[in-house]
């Protein structure tokens, strides 16, 4: 795992994410076939955003069920995107680096 990158459950969310600050969690199962198609996009961002204070976190949703649960995720891989501890965008899918830039970029603006 890329060294920026977080491995987030339910007993560490609220240190790492929900304290505030800048945060992206990849949310993600590991059957899911889209997801590993978004993971070496998901370490390159986290090695390429740490430098900007966004934390870039992943999410098993099967070994932290009380974070799909209350985030509602309802597909995988679905990514959410914090600014001070809240959801501030939200996306479903595989999408490209440049998309997921843009909402970085969102949240660090």
């Amino acid at each position: 795992m890329a060294e920026n990158l977080i491995n987030i459950d339910d007993n560490n969310f609220e240190a790492e994410i929900g304290s505030g600050g800048l945060a992206m969690l990849d949310f993600y199962a590991t059957w899911c076939g889209p997801c590993k198609t978004l993971e070496p996009i998901v370490h390159q961002l986290a090695e390429e955003y740490s430098a900007k204070g966004v934390k870039i976190g992943k999410v098993d949703i099967e070994q932290a069920e009380g974070l799909a649960v209350k985030y509602g995720i309802q597909g995988v891989p679905t990514l959410l995107f914090f600014k001070d501890g809240e959801v501030v965008n939200q996306m479903t899918g595989a999408h490209p680096k440049p998309v997921l830039e843009k909402a970085l970029d969102e949240i660090t603006s």
